[in-house]
């Protein structure tokens, strides 16, 4: 009977080990970089600006090659190529003809 116990004891743990980790939730980086876009030219972009984020140390990335970027379509493909996820982008328009500041996050599986 011992046997049995000591048996179905290391199968319950066994299982437990699985579940556990089958349920590990993925960590991300995040970055954001600003574009700013001038309003009343077809939404040609001004400046790419990013700042300083604890999410670029170590990365191959870095803020001077975005900043460098003429466009949004090349930023979207450094991206990609870089293996950065786009996740979301939030405008804001303060006046009918001031800049439209717009916010792209990307993430990053650690």
């Amino acid at each position: 009977m011992s046997k049995i116990i000591k048996i179905s004891c290391c199968l319950i743990f066994l299982l437990m080990t699985t579940a556990v980790t089958s349920q590990d939730i993925p960590k991300y980086d995040y970055i954001e970089v600003i574009v700013i876009q001038k309003a009343n030219n077809s939404g040609r972009v001004k400046r790419i600006k990013v700042q300083e984020q604890k999410s670029l140390e170590g990365k191959q990335i870095t803020i001077k090659q975005l900043e460098d970027l003429e466009g949004t379509s090349d930023l979207l493909n450094y991206m990609n190529a870089a293996n950065w996820e786009f996740v979301d982008r939030q405008s804001v328009v303060s006046e009918e003809n001031d800049p439209v500041w717009m916010s792209y996050i990307f993430r990053k599986r650690k």
